[in-house]
C-alpha cells in the first residue's frame, strides 16, 4: 500500500462519490476523451461516478451545476475537466473559485510541478485549481488527456483513497462541515 510505513493497521477502502464535469463548447458524449479517461479511473479505483455531464464554457452555467452538486447529499467530489486554459471562454476556474469556501492551493501547484516534467513550461498556461465547499471537493483539471491522467495518476489517485498515508483528502471529509449548520437543521 501507498505510503504505509507498517506501524499502523490498515485503514479500510472508503469509495467517494464523484460528479464527473466536462466543460466544452464543443464536445459531446461520443467525444468526450477527457472525460471517458477520467471515469475509467474513477470506476477502476473503486469509487463511485455519480453523475457525469457536459457543460458549456459558460460561467453561470459552470456554477449552477457545482451548486447543485454540492447540494446532493450523494456527491463527495466534483471533477471537472476543460476551460482551465487563458482563451476568453476558459471560465472554469472563475467559476469555481467563485463558489469555493477553502482554496487548496497545493492542488494547482503540485498539478504544474507534474505536469512541468512531460510539458516543460507550456504547463504555465494551465490554471487547474481545486477547493472545497459545503464539505464537498472540488477539482478542476485541464481538458488534455494527458493532463486529466496527469492529475489522476499523480494526485487524485492517492488522495481520493482512505488507505494512503500519511494523509488524504478522505480521512478529513467528516470534519469538513464541521462549521456548517446540519444539514435538514
Amino acid at each position: 500500500m501507498p505510503g504505509n510505513d507498517g506501524g499502523e493497521a490498515a485503514r479500510p477502502f472508503v469509495p467517494v462519490r464523484i460528479g464527473l464535469m466536462t466543460v466544452s463548447d464543443t464536445r459531446t458524449p461520443e467525444t468526450d476523451k477527457s472525460g471517458d479517461i477520467l471515469a475509467e479511473r474513477i470506476v477502476a479505483a473503486g469509487h463511485v461516478l455519480r453523475a457525469r455531464c457536459i457543460v458549456i464554457d459558460d460561467q453561470a452555467e459552470i456554477t449552477t451545476q457545482l451548486m447543485a452538486w454540492i447540494d446532493d447529499e450523494e456527491i463527495d467530489a466534483v471533477i471537472a475537466t476543460g476551460g482551465t486554459g487563458l482563451t476568453g471562454r476558459d471560465v472554469t476556474p472563475e467559476a469555481f473559485e467563485a463558489v469555493f469556501e477553502k482554496a487548496i492551493p497545493g492542488f494547482g501547484e503540485l498539478f504544474r510541478w507534474l505536469s512541468y516534467q512531460k510539458i516543460g513550461t507550456s504547463t504555465i498556461q494551465s490554471r487547474a485549481t481545486a477547493g472545497v465547499t459545503d464539505g464537498t471537493y472540488l477539482f478542476a483539471l485541464p481538458g488534455s488527456p494527458g493532463a486529466c491522467k496527469d492529475a489522476w495518476d499523480g494526485i487524485l489517485k492517492e488522495q481520493l483513497d482512505s488507505r494512503h498515508r500519511p494523509c488524504n483528502f478522505v480521512e478529513l471529509m467528516p470534519r469538513l462541515r464541521e462549521h456548517l449548520a446540519p444539514r435538514g437543521g
